[in-house]
């Protein structure tokens, strides 16, 4: 009998025994990898396919970007409302988005309608044929939102901040204008398509309540593609960030708020400093218990919100500090972000405040792994970097051990005003 009379113990999240559930591996018969998380009480399915196809291996602006958005728009079989027709039909949601190094297909559906929809997405992965009308219709709705956003000072603050970063020649720092949405033709996409897509490199995603046989469904759809035949072709690009630091820019001159960003090149997960930087970002500026949140937002008053994180890109990353502010104490901001960065170089962080920061890093660890979709989505992230299950549980070991004597070596050597470009967008 339960004793209500008395509390139950309350266990820190540090104290709990995380584990990465297993995701099951197969190949189909062309060299596919397929990696399965079969899991969760709903019968529900998202089956993911990710082609090596990102703006990182297009020869031209957006044309990866356009190729992506486009495979939903008519095959040679089915126009574009037909293709949406058929998926509403079964209750499923097919999404498709592209980003730097990869681009992605996914089906989100009921698990007994596994069967009657993969054929229609390898259809679109084989068949797509960019209709003119449809790529019109996609360059207009384009150009009139970029034109709304680039009155936005937010946007055009991310624009930037990535173009001094990683520079406009590099994949990370480049991005788009209405001439280039122009200059798309549709011979371009096909062109891309074939290589990427059709004759790509590929691999597969599954989890949820998986059909016992989805394994033969796969391949009996894909497994004879003609994917993963070819090599893919080695690209590599050079960071050419910007020589000049600081950049005020006037986009608005009636605007009454600034977009301002902060942030320096840094290194991604592979290096061994990385998990011990994410604890220390946290304390800096990554969650709503912060410094940075605790002085600009709730003593200063100065913004809604600011947030510092690490861009985890799968080649180059960037530390990155974010917030939006009234014009008039835009720079007070920036001041006040040098200062926490200063405390961080000069003053260990105390040990209440460390334990609270691990608690939430190993909390939100714990809501990051709750159900079939959020474990496919980390193993496929360790998976796209080339990272294996045990970097989860060195990561976790990392949190746990971390000192605060480590940390403030680790402000001094990366949280320094100068190492830092400083972007203020009114």
């Amino acid at each position: 009998m339960i004793n209500r009379t008395v509390a139950p113990p309350i266990t820190d999240a540090v104290a709990f025994d995380l584990r990465l559930k297993p995701c099951d591996r197969y190949t189909l018969d062309n060299q596919v990898p397929v990696y399965a998380i079969n899991a969760g009480a709903q019968e529900v399915v998202m089956i993911e396919w990710v082609f090596y196809a990102g703006n990182w291996y297009e020869s031209k602006n957006i044309i990866a970007g356009t190729t992506n958005f486009l495979l939903k728009n008519g095959t040679q079989q089915r126009n574009a409302y037909s293709i949406n027709e058929y998926f509403e039909f079964y209750g499923a949601y097919l999404n498709r988005s592209c980003y730097n190094e990869t681009a992605t297909v996914t089906l989100h559906c009921l698990s007994k309608h596994v069967a009657e929809l993969l054929p229609v997405v390898a259809e679109l992965l084989t068949e797509s044929i960019f209709p003119e009308q449809e790529l019109a219709i996609y360059k207009q709705n384009q150009k009139q939102r970029l034109e709304v956003n680039l009155k936005k000072c937010d946007f055009v603050s991310n624009r930037l901040i990535d173009e001094y970063v990683y520079g406009f020649g590099h994949p990370y720092g480049k991005y788009t204008s209405t001439l280039d949405y122009d200059a798309v033709e549709r011979t371009e996409l096909e062109k891309f398509f074939n290589q990427f897509y059709q004759n790509g490199t590929c691999m597969v995603f599954a989890a949820g309540k998986l059909p016992a046989d989805l394994d033969q469904q796969l391949n009996r759809v894909f497994g004879s593609l003609p994917l993963n035949s070819t090599v893919l072709p080695e690209v590599n690009y050079s960071l050419s960030p910007a020589a000049e630091k600081k950049y005020r820019i006037i986009n608005d001159k009636e605007g009454v708020q600034g977009a301002i960003r902060i942030a320096q090149p840094f290194f991604n997960r592979h290096h061994p400093d990385f998990p011990k930087v994410q604890v220390l970002n946290n304390i800096f500026g990554g969650f709503f218990g912060s410094r940075l949140m605790s002085n600009i937002r709730e003593d200063k008053g100065y913004t809604y919100g600011i947030h510092s994180y690490l861009q985890n890109h799968i080649h180059h990353s960037a530390w990155m500090i974010s917030t939006e502010a009234g014009r008039d104490v835009c720079e007070a901001t920036i001041t006040e972000v040098y200062k926490e960065m200063e405390l961080l170089r000069q003053e260990l962080v105390e040990q209440e405040e460390l334990d609270l920061v691990k608690n939430y890093m190993i909390g939100s660890l714990l809501g990051d792994l709750d159900g079939p979709f959020q474990i496919i989505g980390r193993w496929k992230t360790y998976i796209l970097n080339g990272l294996d299950e045990q970097y989860f549980y060195n990561s976790i070991d990392t949190i746990r051990k971390v000192t605060a004597e480590e940390l403030q070596t680790l402000a001094q050597q990366h949280l320094n005003p100068e190492q830092f470009y400083e972007l203020v967008v009114v």
